[in-house]
């Protein structure tokens, strides 16, 4: 019985995956949507007076132009990360204020700039996707004002 029930599951993916894949024509703004290059997450150190405190797993995203190559771009994706982890090491994002996040305001203009320099001016725009701290407990109390 189970046997007939998973062949016929089957069957019904089979066929309900080329019908749900011809849905409705793409659209021009879905192409725009789509114009952009996501960097593998990466993890930035929080540092405090010399000390790295913490890891910040973080996510980005550059968005280009509607009229990049992106796939050109996605391919330089390994030069985007490798240009943020350089640029996290020589001044790190660490927050006076948090060490469980980075300052994303200077993430973005960092990284815009050597999106720039990489990618040309079809880099737009950054967004920070995620951020995860390696530690949430014991991790230094920052400073209060």
């Amino acid at each position: 019985m189970r046997r007939r029930l998973l062949i016929t599951a089957l069957a019904t993916l089979l066929a309900a995956g080329p019908a749900h894949a011809a849905g409705a024509p793409k659209k021009a703004e879905d192409k725009a949507a789509s114009a952009h290059v996501d960097i593998a997450p990466v993890a930035l150190p929080v540092v405090v007076k010399g000390q790295i405190v913490n890891y910040i797993f973080v996510g980005v995203r550059l968005n280009l132009s509607p009229m990049a190559n992106v796939q050109k771009l996605r391919e330089q994706e390994p030069f985007f990360r490798d240009a943020l982890v350089r640029a996290a090491h020589r001044q790190p994002f660490t927050k006076a204020d948090d060490y469980l996040v980075i300052d994303e305001t200077r993430l973005k203009a960092v990284m815009l700039k050597e999106g720039v320099r990489i990618g040309g001016k079809d880099v737009q725009s950054v967004a920070v996707l995620s951020q995860t701290p390696k530690r949430r407990t014991g991790v230094p109390k920052p400073p209060t004002s």
